[in-house]
C-alpha cells in the first residue's frame, strides 16, 4: 500500500480523472472535503478495527479473507473503494459498488456458534458502513479539521448514497451524528473479540513485530509511510472497543490517552498540511 499522511497520496488524489460533474458527490460537498484529508487513512484503519468486533464480520473475514494476517491489503482496498466511489464518476462509482455486491452475495457460512449468515445482510452492511462514517468523523474532527455539528450531520446524511451503492435502502443506515450514536447504542451488546480480530490489531499496534516470511510476505515494503503512528488508530477507537480488544500495555501510539491521542493526530495532520 502507497498510502502517507500527505494529501498528495489521498484517495482524491488517486482516484481517476473525472469530470467532477459526474461524481456522485459535487466537488463542494463534504464527502469530497473529509475523504481528501490527509488523516482518511487513519480513519479507514479505525474503521476496519471497529468492524472486526462483530462476531459475525470477524468470522467472515477469518473464513473469506486474510484480514487476520494482513490488515493492510484490506485498507488498500478500503481506501480505493473512497476514492473511486467518491471522486470518480457516478457510473465507475456504480460498477464498484455492484462489484462489492457481487462479492458479499457469494460469502455464506457459519460462526462458531452455529449463526448462519451471508456476507450481503443488511445488518451486516449496516455494521460496516455506519463504522466507517464515525471513524472518519471521529479522526478527522479529533484533528482539527474544523468541521461544525451542521456539517458532521451534512457528511452522515451524504453518506447515505455510499450505501445504497452496496444495497443498502436510505431508512436501513443514520442520518445525522444522533442517529449514529443510537445505532451504537443498539449494537454495543452483541460485540466482542474473536482471535482474527484481535491477530490484526496487534499487527496494526505494533507493525514492526510481524515476521515478513511467515505473515505477509513482501507487504512490509508496501506498508504506508504513516505505519509506525498506525497505533492511533487503536488509541482513537472509543473507550468500550479498546476494553473489548484487551490490550495490555500497548506499545508506542496505541498506548496514548485520549487527550495525547487527539494532540498527536493534530500533529500529524498539521505537519501533513504544511507546506
Amino acid at each position: 500500500m502507497n498510502d502517507s499522511t500527505n494529501a498528495e497520496s489521498s484517495p482524491r488524489r488517486r482516484g481517476p480523472h473525472q469530470d467532477p460533474g459526474e461524481s456522485l458527490f459535487a466537488p463542494d460537498s463534504l464527502s469530497w472535503r473529509l475523504h481528501a484529508d490527509p488523516l482518511i487513512g487513519l480513519a479507514s484503519l479505525r474503521a476496519l478495527l471497529l468492524q472486526a468486533l462483530h462476531p459475525v464480520v470477524a468470522d467472515a473475514l477469518d473464513q473469506h479473507s486474510s484480514y487476520g494476517n494482513d490488515p493492510w491489503a484490506r485498507l488498500e482496498r478500503l481506501t480505493e473503494y473512497l476514492g473511486v466511489t467518491t471522486y470518480g464518476a457516478a457510473t465507475a462509482a456504480m460498477l464498484h459498488g455492484s462489484r462489492v455486491r457481487a462479492v458479499h452475495a457469494r460469502i455464506t457460512g457459519r460462526t462458531g456458534d452455529g449463526v448462519t449468515y451471508q456476507a450481503d445482510d443488511p445488518q451486516l452492511l449496516a455494521w460496516m458502513h455506519c463504522c466507517l462514517v464515525a471513524s472518519v468523523l471521529e479522526i478527522v474532527t479529533r484533528g482539527g479539521a474544523g468541521l461544525s455539528g451542521a456539517e458532521q450531520d451534512a457528511y452522515v446524511a451524504e453518506q447515505v448514497r455510499s450505501a445504497m451503492l452496496v444495497g443498502l435502502e436510505p431508512d436501513e443506515v443514520p442520518h445525522d451524528r444522533a442517529g449514529l450514536h443510537d445505532y451504537y447504542r443498539v449494537i454495543r451488546p452483541l460485540l466482542s473479540r474473536s482471535p482474527c480480530a484481535r491477530q490484526a490489531v496487534e499487527l496494526v499496534v505494533d507493525p514492526g513485530s510481524a515476521d515478513p516470511p511467515t505473515r505477509f510476505p513482501g507487504r512490509r515494503a508496501g506498508l504506508p509511510a504513516w505505519a509506525p503512528v498506525a497505533g492511533l488508530a487503536y488509541a482513537a477507537l472509543p473507550p468500550w472497543a479498546r476494553r473489548l480488544y484487551a490490550i495490555d500495555d500497548p506499545p508506542g501510539p496505541a498506548g496514548l490517552p485520549d487527550a495525547a491521542t487527539t494532540t498527536a493526530l493534530r500533529a500529524l495532520r498539521a505537519a501533513a498540511v504544511t507546506p
